[in-house]
């Protein structure tokens, strides 16, 4: 089986008020346009430092956020070290709450899924944080990031705030706008936590409200799926591939067992499957040259893959 995968242009689709004139010119929309590939594109995240921080955000945002600058660059180095992600979040609307804000820490690695949240109510506090070292209570409830960092690329502001309004309407207590997550052009992003979820293209509130209800009930929504932060982008593809094949939409669905480079950019995938092993070859090449953000000088290329082969499942003991 052999073919090719995009993420799929939906001009019919009805968007988001985007309440900005030229749109149509922007990162976002021309990707949409051109149905620039979705998948393998998550970025590569296995733990998240959460901190809640109203803003406004500047295009660095940790160390432009207001906090002070030894504290900015203390979280930064620490988080760095320990190889995890600061992401920093609101409410929607750049709300300020009275009293403690939150910290949360995510541990988004197959098996050990974990959200966790705490409070810090003095800059002094985020000094005793430990990047690697989860604290706060368990939540057992997942949680939802809207990249919404409208200073590192329009696109997120434009089509990430509605998005994030409209879930916040269907999940108060776990939606939050966040600063940038990677892919702009994708936007609006959505990331699903714990699993560390990478969805795009939300621009509708039927898309924000699928994505949701399929997490929830322990299925991805395979149309806005970016992939999977934890896993490299060649098995992002191989899943997808995988998972629309075999329509398998679990969210543990498919776990890679084996990730070989067998020729120079093409890699076999090997997926575990209840009927046995799924061998999945993707091509890495390279996209036509776009503006691929809001804010690019020249035209880029992106990475893409191409669906060399899949194998149905083969017994494990066949051979």
């Amino acid at each position: 089986m052999a073919g090719t995968e995009s993420a799929g242009a939906r001009p019919n689709a009805a968007p988001f008020a985007a309440g900005a004139a030229g749109i149509v010119d922007r990162c976002a929309a021309a990707a949409r346009r051109r149905g620039d590939q979705l998948s393998g594109t998550a970025a590569p995240v296995s733990r998240w430092l959460l901190i809640e921080h109203p803003g406004p955000w500047g295009r660095d945002a940790l160390r432009q956020s207001g906090l002070r600058p030894e504290v900015a660059a203390a979280v930064a180095d620490r988080a760095a070290a320990s190889r995890v992600r600061v992401v920093l979040i609101r409410r929607c609307g750049r709300v300020d709450r009275a009293g403690a804000r939150r910290v949360g820490w995510v541990d988004s690695r197959p098996g050990h899924e974990r959200l966790s949240w705490g409070t810090w109510a003095d800059e002094r506090d985020l000094l005793e944080l430990r990047p690697d070292q989860p604290a706060g209570e368990p939540d057992p409830d997942p949680a939802y990031l809207v990249c919404a960092h409208g200073r590192h690329d329009a696109c997120c502001a434009i089509w990430g705030r509605p998005v994030a309004a409209t879930l916040a309407s269907l999940r108060p207590a776990a939606v939050w706008e966040c600063t940038h997550v990677g892919g702009d052009r994708f936007a609006a992003n959505v990331i699903a936590l714990p699993h560390g979820f990478y969805y795009g293209g939300v621009v509708t509130p039927a898309d924000a409200g699928a994505l949701v209800s399929r997490y929830e009930a322990g299925l991805v929504e395979p149309d806005l799926l970016r992939g999977r932060s934890v896993f490299p982008p060649a098995v992002q593809v191989a899943q997808q591939h995988a998972r629309r094949a075999l329509a398998e939409y679990g969210v543990d669905a498919l776990p890679p067992l084996d990730v070989a480079q067998v020729a120079p950019g093409t890699t076999r995938v090997l997926l575990a499957h209840r009927d046995g092993v799924v061998t999945v070859t993707v091509r890495a090449e390279r996209s036509p040259a776009a503006r691929l953000t809001c804010a690019a000088g020249k035209p880029e290329t992106a990475r893409v893959f191409r669906l060399v082969e899949l194998e149905p499942p083969v017994p494990a003991d066949s051979g």
